[in-house]
């Protein structure tokens, strides 16, 4: 099992050199994401704020999410990444925002992608969005996998914009 400091450490100086910062809506990471970007000393210069949005009720009362924004948007997607990335990031008034979405298994999710996928999207100076499928049935094995990628994408992000 990855530590959650070996996560985060490069990002987490990146940020702090730029003097940017970052909230995250993480769902199948399950707090993950934050937890690694928290897990470095000083993180409160880089690190605004974030919440798990594992469920509509979640993203309704936490983003504000309205029923017609998700009228013709479904969960898993890079699209609804992207939506929750950016509504956090103008919400906390971040640099990035950073958005991760999925289903970590055993199963898959009821919108029928299978265990192990997971999408993610990046906001700020530029947006960029990606999909993972695992393949995996492991549920903490792919929080681990979403968490890196997530904080991958979020390092290319960073690192392309300075």
């Amino acid at each position: 099992m990855p530590d959650l400091n070996s996560l985060a450490a490069s990002v987490a100086e990146v940020l702090k050199e730029s003097n940017q910062n970052l909230a995250v809506a993480e769902s199948s990471a399950g707090g993950l994401i934050s937890a690694a970007l928290l897990a470095i000393p000083g993180a409160s210069a880089y690190y605004v704020g974030g919440a798990v949005i594992y469920t509509r009720a979640a993203q309704q009362e936490l983003l504000a999410v309205a029923d017609a924004t998700m009228a013709d948007m479904r969960a898993s997607t890079e699209p609804y990444a992207l939506l929750n990335a950016r509504t956090i990031r103008g919400a906390l008034g971040a640099t990035w925002g950073l958005g991760e979405t999925g289903a970590s298994g055993p199963t898959g999710n009821r919108y029928g992608d299978s265990s192990g996928h997971a999408c993610f999207a990046v906001t700020g100076p530029f947006e960029r969005t990606m999909t993972l499928e695992t393949g995996d049935k492991d549920r903490e094995a792919n929080m681990w996998v979403f968490a890196k990628a997530a904080i991958d994408l979020l390092e290319e992000c960073v690192r392309e914009a300075n």
